[in-house]
Formats: C-alpha cells, structure tokens, sequence
C-alpha cells in the first residue's frame, strides 16, 4: 500500500496497460479537459489542498506539463496553476498576485510509466509541495492573497487560448484522483498517501477523474469538457472517450470495460468500483476522522465530541454534544456513522446510580449534536466497544446491581435499535479493551472477579453471536488500557498495573487472524491509563488523553505496520484534559 509502483506488475508493458485513469497525450491539441466557470475556485487567503495521482509517459516539447491551472490566459484571469518543468525538473505551485505569477518550486525528477502522487497545500503563511506523502523543499513562505477571477479550471493542458498563443504545456501521461479543497490544509506534514477513491469533504469544490461512475460530473456538480468543445458549453460524454480522442483511454473502444480496474498494491490488478490508482481492499478512501466523544474533565463527566483527522497531525476541532454527558462510553463506528453506548453518567465514581445505558449516534461526515440511537440491555460503564462495517459490539464493564459483567451484546449501526445479546466473554470484567478486522474482534485485560487483573486476550468472530474464546496473553496484566487496529493488526497501549500506582507507557501488538501471545511494539511517550481514547485509520493508531496521575490532553499516534515508540500528534484543544474519552472514526480497522 502507498507508492504505485507499475514495475512491481508482472508484464505491465508500460503505463498504457493501466486501465482507467485520463490519458493525456501532451504536445499540441492536446485536448484537455475544462471545468465549467465557477467562483468556488477562488483561494484568496484561504488554506487549501490540490492533490492528484500523477504518471508520465513522456515530457511536452514546450519544457511544461500543466496538471491543473485556473483562467483562461496566460496572466489576466488567473488564479493559480500546479505544473511540472520538465526543463528544469521543477515541481511548481504558482499563485497569481496582481496579475502576476509567484513562482513556488521544488525539485522533482518523475520517472517515466511510475504513479506518484503530488499535492501542493496552503498552510496559513507557508505553500508546501508533497511528493509522495513527504515534504519536499521544506515549507514556501507565502503571505499574499491569491487573485479572485471567476473562471473555470484546466486538467492536463493551459486553457485554450494560452495554446492559440503558442502555450502548449501539455501534460503527457495520465492524471486520476484530482481533488480540490478551498479552505483546508489536507495535508501540513509528511503522510502516507490515500490508495482509495477520495471523498468530498465539506469544502471540496472539484472532485474529478475517480468515479468510474461519475468521471463526467464529479461529487462537486462541476461538469467536465473536452477543451475542443468548451466555447460551445458541450458536456463530455462517455462515447466521446475512444482510443482516437485527444483526451481518454488508450486500451479499447470499448469505454465501458475501461472502469473498475484498481491497482491493489501488492502486484496485481483487482476488479472493484474504483479507479486505477486506487485500490486495496478498505473502505478508508482518505476518510480518516476520528471523533472523540464524552469524557472525565477532572471534575465531571462532559458531553463534548471533538473531532480531528488522523492522517495530519494537530489539535482536535469541536464537532458537536453527546446526549447527555458521560465518561467512559463503548465507542463503534462504520465508515459513516459513529455511536456512543453507555458510560458513567452525571456523578462518576458514586457508588449508586453512576451509568447510563442511552446509545447516542452521529453522522461522522457532518458536524453536529448526537441523536438517541436506543439502549443498552442494562445500565454499565467501564465496557469495550469496536464494530465492523455493519455490527457495533459492546462487552463486559460494570453496574451497580451486578458488578463485573460477562455480557457481550450487539447493534446493527445502520439501524436505530436497542442493543441485542451476542454471548459472553470467558470472565466477567471491566476496563477491558476490544478493537477487531472486519471479521474478528479482541478483547483485552481488565479487572476481573475477583478484584484482580488480567492479561488474557479473548476473541470473537462478529458476524456470529456466540461466546468468546480464548485468543492469548498479554505480555502483563493491566486494566485501564486501550487498544486500536488495522484490518491486520492490533496494538494495545498504556493501562494500569495491578498495584493501581503504576502506570504503563508499554505498546504491544497482535495478528488478528493468528491467535497467539503480545510481542513488543515500542512505547507511549507518556504513561497513561484510564481508558485513553484510542482509534485508528488503517495506517495510523492515536491514543488520545488518559490519566497519568492527573489528567492528560497530549494525543500519541503510531504507524500499525511499524513498530517503535510513539510520536506527539497534538493535543485535546478548548484547555481539556480528559481521561475515559470514547473515541471511533470512519477508517478504523474493523472496516474494510
């Protein structure tokens, strides 16, 4: 996963093997594509992200690839272009002020029939150019406001009036996965590459060449045309994308067999509904927010949920209230909506009337107050929640008639309802932990009766209700701790010894498919336990906040497939330190 790599295919035979991607044959007539006139292409002063999967088959004799350009000619009505200089080998992001271009450029040498993915960002005062996911050329210093025309956008070549004047530019090769977005910094330090088809966020004004579905008129509603046929205004059809067209796909006149054909990543090609060079087997397509709900202040159970994107580093945003405030919620999601069961209500810590069984839901994508969902078969806290897709599981925890609680039960996410019984774990416990793939879900440590600590790890399969059963061990005994995943491999992190005055910074991993004991991952870099709100995309684990003594706002993250200490990702903003946070997102691993 992350860089394609054509040469890793077995008799590709080039680029022109490559089936569904725009294919942009440079030189003059290039024949490019164009955006109907809009003012949402307008940056101003504000951040934003252009970013693109990018592969040459060969460089434009006028020295220029032109990937994306705003205006019509060469200097008046522009706002912006993203180019290659073939002549210098320089990888350009070019703002337009008072008519006149500011050059930002980087070096780059692409190699030919290579996929790479590019992005140039605006962050606040600086332009940065990524190539690959890591930042080249360090941050451009760039404080002015962009020009504001209201034009439309060319892909693969300069507007055709700059090629009337003799500026060619053209791009030559092939352009897939074009997005967008005026008004945020997708990207402000060095990330992994998105390998599936990309989403529109709120502020996404194009959203092209990725939807086998839709290449036309994107997710945006901006139609697409050929550049010959831009001053009459005509929409580009599928029938006009042949081997012969200035602009389309090089394989077969048969344009229908040219969609859903993905690169998987790992040296072969994979029939789905998405565009080469997307590919894999999750549902993550750059989503990647995590949601953090509820929590323990210090003083009292909270209602916020924050939000942040787990692929860019920095401080969690709001995004809206639980229902009610609580500590210590079951968290699951799918990859569009997030649920909250449970948790300790108003007075946490009483010995009466501490839980709640109310299940909150959110919409992930969009900002606002939980709805009420249904409840859980029994008022408890200090339980495990994780989900695929389709089922929300939540098991073990406590109340205030039974105590430690075996019960493992189930919801169907899409479908507003009560909790249903699933089975039971092999112990009764609390302040466990549980994350899972997409058909395996793991349970980890807690307290169990007696009051003592466990290590034992135990596992279900999701889509059969039964009880669980033994996985493997720990590598020691701890409550309090969490645990987060890729579709492969879980990590488990900080927690509580069993004297109750040590806390843990340890992280350990496991295969999900392969029972068996925790080997060693690396460290937090702080100790923490308390439930800390931990959640992943596919690539990244975060473990948000925690009790250290004292209440904690720092966010750690890790790589899965990496092992190694964790780094600082940021902190809890608004001047919360929050322990027994409920975190989930729309990538985790339990979604595939």
């Amino acid at each position: 996963m992350g860089i394609l790599r054509a040469d890793r295919i077995t008799g590709l035979g080039g680029a022109n093997a490559i089936k569904g991607s725009a294919h942009f044959h440079g030189g003059g007539d290039c024949g490019g594509l164009e955006t109907e006139v809009s003012s949402d292409f307008q940056f101003g002063s504000n951040d934003f992200t252009i970013e693109v999967w990018a592969n040459w088959s060969g460089h434009d004799p006028s020295g220029f690839a032109t990937i994306v350009k705003s205006g019509n000619t060469n200097a008046s009505n522009s706002m912006f272009q993203f180019d290659y200089k073939s002549s210098e080998s320089k990888l350009r992001i070019i703002p337009y002020v008072s008519n006149s271009s500011v050059v930002k450029q980087v070096s780059f040498t692409p190699v030919f029939d290579r996929w790479y993915h590019l992005a140039a960002v605006r962050d606040g005062n600086n332009l940065k150019i990524f190539i690959d996911g890591t930042q080249t050329g360090g941050d451009l210093s760039f404080s002015d406001t962009i020009d504001s025309e209201t034009t439309g956008l060319s892909i693969g070549k300069r507007a055709m009036s700059d090629e009337n004047n003799g500026y060619e530019r053209n791009f030559n090769g092939y352009l897939s996965n074009l997005r967008i977005v005026n008004g945020t910094a997708i990207y402000t330090s060095d990330f992994t590459p998105p390998t599936n088809e990309l989403e529109k966020t709120s502020d996404t004004v194009l959203l092209a060449l990725q939807s086998p579905g839709n290449l036309f008129q994107e997710a945006t509603g901006k139609k697409l045309y050929l550049a010959a046929d831009r001053l009459n205004q005509q929409s580009v059809t599928p029938s006009r994308f042949t081997p012969n067209s200035p602009v389309g796909f090089s394989t077969t006149t048969d344009v229908g067999s040219q969609y859903g054909t993905t690169f998987d990543g790992f040296g072969s090609f994979a029939t789905s509904t998405y565009m080469v060079p997307t590919g894999g087997n999750t549902r993550e397509r750059n989503r990647g927010r995590a949601l953090l709900g509820g929590g323990h202040d210090g003083s009292a159970a909270t209602n916020h949920i924050h939000q942040l994107s787990i692929q860019s580093q920095g401080n969690t945003e709001e995004f809206g209230d639980l229902t009610i405030a609580r500590w210590i919620p079951a968290p699951s999601s799918s990859s569009t909506r997030g649920v909250w069961s449970g948790g300790g209500g108003y007075n946490p810590g009483s010995p009466t009337g501490s839980y709640v069984n109310f299940i909150d839901f959110v919409t992930i994508a969009n900002s606002s107050n939980a709805t009420d969902f249904g409840d859980q078969t029994a008022e408890k806290g200090y339980h495990a929640g994780f989900s695929n897709e389709t089922r929300g599981i939540i098991a073990g925890g406590y109340n205030d008639s039974v105590g430690k609680i075996d019960v493992i039960e189930f919801i169907t996410i899409a479908t507003a309802g009560n909790a249903q019984d699933f089975g039971d774990l092999t112990a009764a416990r609390m302040q466990l932990a549980a994350t899972g793939s997409p058909t395996r879900g793991l349970f980890f440590g807690g307290a169990a009766n007696p009051n003592v600590l466990t290590n034992v790890v135990d596992f279900i399969t999701i889509a059969t209700t039964g009880n669980a059963q033994d996985f493997g061990d720990m590598t020691a005994p701890t409550k309090y701790g969490n645990a987060t995943s890729s579709n492969t491999r879980a990590i488990y992190g900080g927690g509580l010894a069993p004297n109750d005055t040590t806390y843990v910074n340890t992280i350990e991993f496991f295969t999900i498919a392969s029972t068996g004991n925790a080997t060693d991952f690396g460290d937090l870099t702080t100790a923490r336990s308390t439930t800390p709100g931990a959640t992943s995309n596919n690539i990244r684990g975060i473990f948000a906040g925690g009790f250290a003594p004292g209440n904690l706002n720092s966010i750690d993250f890790v790589t899965i497939a990496t092992t190694g200490n964790a780094s600082d990702f940021g902190d809890i903003n608004f001047g919360l330190d929050m322990r027994g946070i409920g975190a989930l997102s729309d990538s985790h691993g339990g979604l595939s």
